[in-house]
């Protein structure tokens, strides 16, 4: 059996050599660029194909894939919104996912990012980086005293609420599936427009399907609290960022945090040193000090970076024996 990786980084190296040694009846094949129409014969050969990536998986190459003889497609990440899927059932690939990962991860980093927004921590930095070393005006808020709206109540919202009862927040949430504990405990609101109203900060934890494209927009932000904190480590294009900018411009938004951009694919994981950013946007965002930019890397963490590796690897076997791994992405 051969399996053909692309877009293998050096980071996941470690955790692809443990899966090889605990795997050696698979030979293994792997490079470090993303699958495109032009690299899909590198595949040639393989049983099944590995990918992590955040260009489109097009028709043009699936198509490619196909040609070589490799239907079998397994993603180290969750997102599938970038598959044609209509060329994937032309092709009858099969097509796994990572759906949880690391949960904790996500949740972690952006419980972390809204407690540093809540203390103003990035003016404080950046004061005493010259060596200010007085208080004022740099004055914070306890977590303790907000109340927290939590939109998604998935395997990272859960863990986020769980964080942020460990602060002792008051938290509400909001799902259009509820979680049956969550909902047992009366945490959850009917509408989103009673979230805003009530939520001092507001962390997001849904996909980027197309009916939550730019959920949080002008409109939403007219009906949150003035001085609302925002947090998103989810997916870019839940956020309207011209809305999200004017609400930070007029004080209706106090602080935001984010690890998702709409428009990050060819500027997260790039060094932009010394150069001038494609976007000026993000370079708008950077420059505030009460905005906090983290590059996608909420979910980068050696345990959430093995178990993707790992578990579509095992996807990918499974595949290749003609079984339906546990994780594959029904479409």
């Amino acid at each position: 059996m051969k399996i053909f990786a692309y877009g293998i980084r050096d980071d996941e190296k470690p955790s692809l050599e443990e899966w090889k040694a605990a795997n050696p009846e698979v030979e293994v094949g792997y490079t470090q660029d993303l699958l495109t129409p032009e690299t899909a014969k590198l595949a040639e050969g393989a049983d099944s194909a590995v990918v992590y990536q955040q260009l489109d998986y097009t028709r043009e190459t699936l198509t490619a894939l196909a040609n070589v003889g490799v239907t079998n497609l397994s993603l180290r990440n969750v997102g599938t919104d970038n598959i044609d899927f209509d060329a994937a059932r032309e092709f009858n690939f099969n097509i796994s996912n990572v759906p949880v990962y690391s949960p904790n991860a996500i949740a972690e980093h952006s419980m972390i990012q809204l407690s540093r927004l809540l203390r103003r921590t990035k003016a404080l930095d950046a004061k005493i980086a010259k060596h200010d070393l007085r208080w004022a005006p740099t004055i914070g808020r306890e977590m303790r005293m907000q109340t927290v709206g939590v939109i998604g109540t998935g395997h990272i919202g859960r863990v986020a609420i769980n964080i942020l009862k460990g602060f002792g927040a008051k938290v509400i949430a909001y799902d259009k599936f509820p979680n049956a504990e969550l909902q047992a405990e009366g945490l959850y609101v009917d509408t989103l427009d009673e979230l805003y109203a009530q939520a001092d900060a507001i962390s997001l934890y849904v996909p980027g399907v197309p009916e939550n494209h730019h959920l949080i927009n002008a409109d939403a932000i007219s009906k949150m609290k003035d001085g609302v904190v925002i947090m998103n480590a989810a997916r870019g294009n839940l956020m309207d960022i011209d809305a999200v900018i004017d609400g930070l411009n007029s004080g209706k938004i106090s602080d935001f945090g984010m690890d998702v951009y709409e428009n990050e694919v060819g500027l997260f994981n790039e060094d932009w040193s010394d150069k001038e950013f494609p976007d000026p946007k993000i370079a708008d965002l950077i420059a505030r000090e009460n905005v906090l930019v983290t590059p996608h890397t909420a979910f980068y963490t050696t345990k959430a970076v093995l178990e993707m590796v790992h578990q579509s690897f095992d996807a990918a076997v499974a595949f290749a024996n003609g079984e339906t791994p546990a994780i594959a992405v029904k479409y």
